[in-house]
């Protein structure tokens, strides 16, 4: 199906959003997580520059949580029933996720580690 207007992708763009939110309890994880980590930063008074890459950081965790999302669902589709390289696909992309999940925390502890052993130790 092809957007005839710009405003019709963004549509299905939410749309796409709403479904993986909805059916995703990893994205919903993920959401919990990120609105604890902004808060956070808002607190810490984050710099322009802690900011973005702490946007980035989400965003990368984000899309791989909706590209796995995509992925599954078109395995499902072209293979409906067990197959072993469907299972190597969905395992893969999961993992993906998993690796981008571990980069996360690893960005979180440069940005927010400095910080808060300042405030534990004063």
């Amino acid at each position: 199906m092809r957007a005839r207007t710009v405003w019709e992708s963004f549509g299905f763009a939410f749309a796409g959003l709403r479904y993986a939110w909805r059916t995703q309890r990893n994205l919903r994880i993920h959401t919990a997580i990120t609105v604890m980590v902004v808060i956070l930063a808002g607190l810490l008074r984050f710099d322009a520059l802690r900011w973005a890459i702490l946007v980035l950081t989400i965003a990368l965790v984000w899309a791989a949580e909706l590209l796995n999302t995509a992925l599954e669902a078109v395995v499902d589709l072209t293979s409906p029933y067990p197959h072993p390289l469907a299972r190597i696909a969905k395992d893969v992309s999961a993992g993906m996720v998993l690796l981008c999940a571990i980069a996360a925390i690893l960005v979180g502890l440069a940005l927010f580690g400095p910080a808060l052993w300042a405030l534990l130790n004063p």
